[in-house]
């Protein structure tokens, strides 16, 4: 496992495959396979980080984050792209279903399926709360599939539209009040939390986040939040991540299977994604572009970048960011719902 944890600080320096992420998961993986160093027995800052990974700390501070650093305007200016997002997370359940056919267990399958969302702090929050013993391989899947969005997304977005439908040109989205800023996270967390409370906490402080942004009378408070706790806060989730990596969890078939069906869940979640986009094109008279649909995985906001990257290789000029934020920021929802929904069914 310590050569494990090497190739990993290789691949997050080397490659920079999500290197602020992947670079304290592999250290983390190689001091936890030290033996006797009483890192989870014996009081100090090692047993704390694990406190805060077990007793989902640090996933809920890091959507805080999160929160303060995303534009809702895109989502608020056209809603329809909600509904993006929400064909995104197909990926997380075609993946569930084939880890149950591989003889995972149900609590299994669901904290496998979710890495389709891209979204590694929901991973993780899932991960602890059903199955603890994958988390080391499922954080490592997930935010490495997450530095590859600009490498598995293209192909797919590039299969499954045609050439006239990747040059068009959207129109401009309205502007947005600030009435219309503040209203929303609230509303959001009101009705999701009422409907999902398993994850109120992460759709709160991610909202909590927002407000910070949007207020106008919180600049402190945002800029802690979208930088300096943010940072700090990322430090111990990934290390206490890799902490959790000990070689009798990891080394074995099951996390093999675990990164292909991550694969298969983030490949199955862009695809939905542009298909349902497609649907858009053809219900709004060519209005809507789908490539934008393959930001509804909430790989916040490097999906949007890449429908933007592909939509100018066919079109230059084309400005697609914007709107593909719409379906991003709905994907971020979309998969903390898809997981509330499978803790409240499995819990």
């Amino acid at each position: 496992m310590i050569i494990v944890g090497c190739v990993l600080l290789w691949l997050a320096f080397a490659k920079e495959f999500e290197p602020l992420l992947l670079a304290p998961i592999a250290f983390g993986c190689i001091m936890a396979n030290f033996p006797k160093t009483g890192f989870f027995d014996d009081p100090g800052v090692m047993l704390a980080i694990h406190y805060g990974i077990t007793n989902e700390i640090f996933p809920p501070l890091i959507f805080l984050g999160v929160g303060a650093m995303t534009d809702f305007g895109p989502l608020i200016a056209n809603p329809s792209t909600i509904l993006m997002g929400a064909a995104a997370q197909f990926g997380v359940f075609i993946s569930l279903a084939g880890a149950m056919l591989l003889g995972f267990d149900v609590k299994e399958a669901a904290s496998i399926g979710i890495i389709g969302g891209a979204d590694g702090p929901t991973a993780i929050y899932l991960t602890i709360k059903l199955a603890p013993h994958l988390l080391g391989a499922i954080a490592v899947a997930a935010y490495s599939y997450m530095s590859l969005v600009p490498l598995i997304q293209p192909p797919v977005m590039a299969a499954f539209t045609t050439k006239k439908e990747r040059e068009v040109v959207m129109e401009q989205l309205r502007p947005v009040s600030k009435f219309e800023r503040i209203v929303f996270p609230v509303v959001c967390t009101i009705v999701i939390s009422l409907l999902l409370p398993p994850v109120a906490s992460l759709i709160g402080m991610l909202m909590l986040g927002n407000l910070f942004r949007e207020s106008g009378v919180t600049d402190r408070l945002s800029d802690t939040s979208q930088n300096s706790l943010i940072n700090i806060v990322t430090i111990f989730l990934a290390t206490g991540t890799g902490m959790t990596m000990s070689a009798n969890d990891f080394l074995n078939t099951k996390t093999l299977e675990i990164i292909v069906l991550g694969l298969i869940a983030f490949i199955g979640g862009t695809w939905a994604g542009v298909m349902f986009g497609k649907l858009m094109y053809w219900f709004t008279g060519g209005k809507v572009n789908p490539l934008i649909g393959s930001a509804g995985v909430s790989a916040v906001p490097m999906a949007a970048r890449v429908s933007q990257i592909v939509g100018q290789k066919y079109k230059p000029g084309n400005f697609l960011l914007m709107h593909a934020m719409g379906p991003n920021v709905a994907g971020v929802i979309g998969t903390a719902v898809a997981a509330g929904t499978m803790l409240a069914m499995l819990s």
